[in-house]
């Protein structure tokens, strides 16, 4: 197995989590935000909605593609044991945690700003890609070391034969239209805690891993014909725009996700491989961020819907306090605070240590993500 580190990866990561963001902020501008439990502005940016369903295609499929890319370099120095233990301490723990902790805290200030009575029950939230990505291991782990025993044997040069031609990857996509044709989603972009999510993100999960396995073809391929994934999605996004009001039928939103990903794959790796000091502070910081954001976001609307001021200026206001407030908190208490890091998905520290390793359920410097 390759030991080179691929920094355009780790940067996909961080830049998928500030979508990430940036797409929950610009959801409390539509008029259909409460009824996915989010705080609603009552004046409406709906224009946000259309650029919102070229992204949420693919966004988070791509997550769970680099997650499962983190896995396979996470496997390289660690026994099936190992490997068990530490996604446990560092997925499973954190999702546990922020069920009692963490999704309870949106979940109050949502009832504040609607003066409801304050009620308390366990639930997923946000939360729901990592108890995805725990189970993703437990079931894939015994196929992915059974590869890993078995080296470059033929399967990894088939596939590396196949990953070299402009269609193979491509060929990916007919799964996912299996699988919108088997589950029908209601909605394509619908993934949290329903059972599309759960498979569509099982199959970008072990893609993920089966591209890195399979060699550096892949990325030739997607860095060479890049433009050409961009261009088919381009045109598979202005068909469900124009004829299908934005939700075209399951099969063409599964082929449009993943050529957005491919081309996006190959400009990161054209770009963004390269270290920087921004780059290992962010890698480290997008964990926890991804776990906090929900809660300052939606302290973030508690504070500044209410003021008389016009509503791309509150957009703007609560993308800067939910960005600031993420940061101030990682940095003074989950970065400053030893014993919290681990609940927050980083590696234990001393009391003396300053430094802050990186995250695994969301690749890190190791690759080590969900």
């Amino acid at each position: 197995m390759t030991t080179e580190r691929r920094h355009d990866i780790d940067w996909l990561r961080v830049l998928a989590i500030g979508l990430l963001l940036i797409y929950h902020i610009a959801i409390i501008f539509q008029p259909w935000a409460m009824f996915i439990g989010f705080i609603r502005s009552n004046e409406l940016l709906e224009g946000l909605w259309k650029p919102m369903t070229m992204l949420n295609v693919w966004r988070i499929p791509l997550l769970f593609y680099v997650s499962g890319m983190g896995l396979y370099f996470a496997m390289k120095k660690r026994s099936w044991r190992q490997l068990l233990l530490e996604r446990t301490m560092r997925i499973l723990l954190p999702f546990l945690f922020g069920i009692v902790a963490i999704t309870p805290l949106h979940m109050f200030i949502f009832q504040k700003y609607y003066n409801m009575p304050l009620g308390y029950f366990p639930h997923q939230g946000h939360l729901w890609f990592l108890g995805n990505i725990f189970v993703y291991v437990l079931v894939l782990l015994p196929f992915f070391y059974c590869l890993k025993q078995k080296g470059g044997g033929k399967l990894r040069k088939g596939l590396s034969l196949v990953m070299g031609h402009p269609g193979g990857p491509l060929l990916l996509s007919l799964v996912f239209v299996l699988e919108t044709i088997v589950v029908r989603p209601q909605l394509f972009a619908m993934y949290a805690q329903t059972w599309h999510g759960f498979f569509i993100g099982l199959l970008a999960f072990f893609f993920g891993f089966i591209l890195m396995y399979s060699g550096e073809a892949f990325w030739k391929t997607v860095l060479k014909w890049r433009w050409l994934y961009f261009g088919m999605a381009v045109v598979l996004y202005g068909v469900r725009y124009i004829m299908y009001e934005t939700e075209a039928p399951g099969y063409l939103m599964a082929i449009e996700s993943n050529c957005w990903i491919f081309w996006v794959f190959g400009l990161g790796h054209k770009n963004l491989n390269r270290p920087s000091a921004l780059l290992g502070y962010l890698s480290k910081a997008a964990y926890p961020v991804y776990i906090i954001h929900m809660f300052v976001l939606y302290a973030g609307a508690l504070l500044i819907l209410p003021l008389e001021i016009p509503v791309v200026l509150k957009f703007l206001a609560i993308t800067m306090f939910t960005g600031i407030g993420c940061f101030v908190l990682y940095e003074s208490v989950v970065r400053r605070i030893y014993f919290l890091g681990p609940l927050f998905g980083m590696k234990w520290t001393s009391r003396k240590s300053d430094k802050v390793q990186a995250p695994i359920s969301i690749p890190n410097k190791e690759y080590a993500e969900n």
